[in-house]
């Protein structure tokens, strides 16, 4: 009986050792490529953010262009409806004076 009980401890013992090997082989695997994925890809992120500040600011340019461009329309349009009037007023006038020769 005693000689199966120094078994079973044996084993037991055995099997702890290999379960604490194994999680501390995956923490330096884990460690490993956690450190190995910074250090690749941290220049690409930082390539990858620098590229985004760009395009965020031409984006905030064309946005000021749009603007402008927005105003600029509102003033031909306002010009665009005086012109209309006034082609209104000068189609009134010549049927006015066409009215006035066939009298």
């Amino acid at each position: 009986m005693a000689l199966s009980f120094i078994q079973l401890v044996s084993v037991t013992g055995a099997v702890i050792t290999i379960i604490a090997l194994l999680l501390v082989a995956a923490i330096i695997g884990y460690l490993t490529a956690w450190f190995y994925a910074k250090s690749v890809y941290k220049p690409i992120i930082k390539g990858l953010e620098e590229e985004k500040e760009n395009l965020l600011k031409k984006i905030a340019g064309l946005e000021e262009d749009v603007s402008k461009l927005n105003s600029k329309v509102d003033e031909l349009n306002g010009k665009i409806s005086k012109l209309e009037e006034e082609a209104k007023k000068k189609d009134d006038e010549i049927s006015k004076l066409k009215s006035k020769i066939k009298e």
